[in-house]
């Protein structure tokens, strides 16, 4: 075990931090599009309610493998099939818009129940009081909202990095790649995925933390 760490050390943490960084852009845009499907399912527009709902279901009953397949090889044969050659897309961008849409469906749903979890008083007292809907959504719902969303969006986080694994199908060279690389070059099997697991459970156990103890503070601060 310690020679893996003295040879192949700097590759892991080389791998973890790709999939530290995985995560973080996913985890950007899947906020973006669980605000606007969030948003979408508690409007009063049906046509929006049915865009936002059929987005949440499709994506949640697509497994992420398959999602990172269709992006990652489906994408660009489609773009062949129409005309446009050499179309390629790396597989951090495969990755990253394949784990965004995924977790955006969830996203979606976590700020769905978020602002619904608000009393609707809030929202009628706001617009008695001139606020346009946008503007008492974004002024006084929402920062509510944000409160009871916190622990289910750190542990969409930890989620989300977890299925970073799984986007070593198409090649990506995060920490669960690196580690079948290794446990292939060197045979140790058991060593090798003792040390990825400890090195995912690390930064799990540190982002478990971190998420108890903002929860502690946002519980404090109603």
């Amino acid at each position: 075990m310690i020679a893996i760490i003295q040879t192949y050390g700097w590759m892991l943490l080389a791998a973890l931090g790709k999939t530290i960084l995985l995560t973080l852009l996913s985890l950007f845009f899947a906020m973006i599009l669980g605000m606007i499907f969030a948003l979408m399912n508690v409007g009063k527009n049906r046509l929006l309610n049915l865009l936002g709902t059929v987005y949440v279901d499709a994506i949640r009953g697509v497994p992420l493998m398959v999602l990172a397949f269709f992006i990652y090889f489906g994408i660009p044969s489609g773009m062949k099939g129409m005309g446009i050659q050499n179309f390629r897309l790396s597989a951090l961008q495969a990755g990253t818009m394949a784990l965004a849409l995924n977790c955006g469906a969830y996203m979606a749903e976590i700020i769905r129940a978020g602002i619904e979890s608000v009393d609707k008083g809030q929202m009628e007292a706001s617009r008695s009081l001139g606020l346009t809907y946008g503007k008492s959504m974004r002024l006084v719902v929402l920062p509510q909202a944000i409160r009871t969303m916190v622990p289910s969006i750190i542990n969409q986080f930890i989620i989300t990095l977890k299925d970073t694994s799984i986007l070593s199908v198409i090649a990506f060279p995060e920490l669960m790649n690196m580690g079948k690389i290794i446990s292939g070059n060197t045979g140790m099997v058991l060593q090798t995925w003792t040390i990825v697991g400890v090195m995912y459970m690390a930064v799990i156990i540190t982002l478990s933390k971190i998420a108890k103890r903002i929860e502690r503070r946002v519980n404090r601060g109603r």
